[in-house]
């Protein structure tokens, strides 16, 4: 059998006992039913709900903190269905209805699947799985559901920006993410972080409670399984597309400031192709006055700049494949998901010299300085051309790149489980 790239990475992987028992919460995904655009977050739950229940289908069992506040056990055949239905919502909901119509037959449907069954007691050892920040700012409710599983706790940290860079986040998020990072390191006896440089921010918080022998893993995110998607419409003009929240983090004033400077030169007669169009998918977020007001009134980028708020899975993914390149000049990240859905269909990306996005997308992109306008123009005109040495260039890197998998993650997870279990 051929080793798998985490087995390569990290040695031996091992899966716990036949009797350890792995209780994965879902309580995100439950939290968002009436939402049919899911975040980074929403898709880490329902793909550690799927690859979870290949690997170790007699091992798994499925809980919420519903929005009443209850706890308690999803039966399995339950939890199929309201994870089919959760899927079936990203693929087509978002233009099903209007914005902001609410399917109530389907709400009332998919909280009754969810309802809370009673814990049962443990028949061998026992490990509450989270991967998601859901609640963790609740230590008190936390301690209750361990106590009442009587489990070991594992959880995925995906970041730790609100802390480290409170500026990019809502008033108060900071506070509110100190708490779950707290309860994290208080609580688990195994910690999974999404990338290095997102172990490195924690380590502190650990020593902070004297806990520093935790078992820390690093596992990055990895992709859904390839599906065939409908090929996009040959584009009468190249475009590029950013993805992503329209917040001040992830610095698309930085892109609608180039794109007006290339449509106003444009104007005044200068020499060389059109500007390229740029499409933006993502719901508009916090603290973002001055895009917003660029979008909804600059007129230099009426008919360049096109946005999508909520967009179906199909046809973000076919929009994405036809795009010239993916921009992504974020001032942080902890792993920078587009990155690699960019790079495995095989379209150049642009992003940040940032470590979190170093790991994500290895040698394959280009990087750039998140402030370094002139150089993001350069590269950006350089991709718009088909046939240019840049787009070969980068051709050539991504096929050398390999993508990672949910089955090599999870794979991780479950080695530092066994190893936290056996111990």
């Amino acid at each position: 059998m051929q080793a798998s790239a985490a087995q390569i990475m990290f040695g031996n992987l091992r899966a716990p006992g036949p009797d350890v028992e792995v209780v994965l919460d879902l309580s995100r995904l439950v939290s968002r039913i009436r939402h049919p655009t899911p975040t980074g977050v929403d898709r880490v739950e329902l793909a550690y709900a799927r690859e979870l229940h290949h690997q170790i289908p007699d091992q798994l069992s499925f809980s919420a903190v519903l929005p009443t506040g209850h706890y308690g056990r999803i039966p399995a055949p339950r939890t199929r269905r309201f994870l089919d239905g959760v899927e079936r919502l990203w693929t087509a909901g978002a233009e099903r209805l209007p914005h902001g119509v609410q399917d109530w037959p389907r709400l009332l449907r998919t909280l009754a699947l969810v309802r809370p069954a009673p814990v049962p007691p443990p028949q061998g050892p026992r490990v509450f799985l989270q991967s998601s920040p859901h609640h963790l700012h609740r230590p008190a409710l936390m301690r209750a559901i361990l106590e009442r599983e009587q489990a070991a706790f594992a959880c995925l940290l995906h970041d730790l920006i609100p802390i480290e860079y409170p500026e990019y986040a809502r008033p108060g998020g900071d506070a509110l993410h100190l708490r779950r990072v707290r309860t994290i390191a208080a609580l688990a006896d195994v910690v999974i972080a999404n990338s290095h440089a997102t172990a490195h921010s924690f380590r502190p918080y650990l020593e902070e409670v004297g806990r520093a022998d935790t078992r820390v893993a690093v596992a990055h995110l990895g992709l859904e399984p390839a599906r065939a998607i409908p090929m996009p419409a040959p584009a009468n003009e190249p475009y590029f597309i950013c993805i992503g929240t329209i917040e001040p983090r992830k610095n698309h004033l930085l892109l609608l400031n180039l794109w007006r400077q290339m449509a106003t030169e444009r104007a005044f007669g200068s020499q060389g192709p059109p500007p390229p169009r740029l499409v933006l998918v993502g719901r508009r977020g916090w603290e973002n006055e001055q895009i917003v007001d660029m979008l909804d009134r600059c007129p230099a980028l009426v008919g360049l700049v096109e946005e999508h708020r909520a967009l179906p899975d199909d046809r973000m993914r076919a929009l994405l494949a036809g795009a010239r390149a993916l921009l992504l000049p974020s001032f942080a990240e902890g792993f920078g998901m587009p990155v690699p859905e960019a790079l495995a269909l095989g379209v150049p990306v642009l992003c940040s010299n940032l470590p979190a996005l170093r790991e994500a997308g290895g040698e394959a992109p280009e990087y750039l300085d998140p402030l370094d306008g002139p150089g993001w123009r350069r590269a950006i005109r350089a991709l718009a051309d088909p046939n240019g040495s840049a787009r070969a260039a980068h051709l050539a890197r991504i096929a050398q790149w390999r993508a990672p998998s949910w089955s090599d993650h999870l794979s991780i997870v479950l080695d530092a489980i066994a190893r936290a279990v056996t111990r």
